[in-house]
């Protein structure tokens, strides 16, 4: 009978492992939904993220023909305070890693 053979093991630094992990951006995705208006979603991102006009619709042009769009990145912290404000606004929102 063979003996079995050993476990590899890896080692991890976890100072560096957490640093990866945190400095890793999220964003908040819109998604494309039959409810709201296309001028409401340009109307919204305006006024949560204080984009111009073109950058807006932009995005929201995103939104309408691929489905989705990122529309804010940073820690999770913000992202999901993000994410909430777009629920509040009556958005499909989720949040993803970059």
């Amino acid at each position: 009978m063979a003996a079995p053979l050993p476990t590899p093991t890896r080692q991890v630094d976890p100072d560096l492992a957490e640093d990866t992990v945190l400095d890793t951006p999220w964003q908040a995705i819109v998604w494309n939904d039959p409810v709201n208006l296309m001028s409401y979603v340009t109307y919204v991102l305006q006024k949560l993220f204080g984009y111009p006009e073109p950058k807006a619709t932009a995005l929201m042009l995103d939104v309408h023909h691929k489905g989705k769009a990122a529309v804010s990145a940073g820690d999770k912290d913000k992202i999901e305070a993000d994410v909430a404000k777009l629920h509040a606004a009556g958005l499909w929102a989720t949040m993803q890693r970059a």
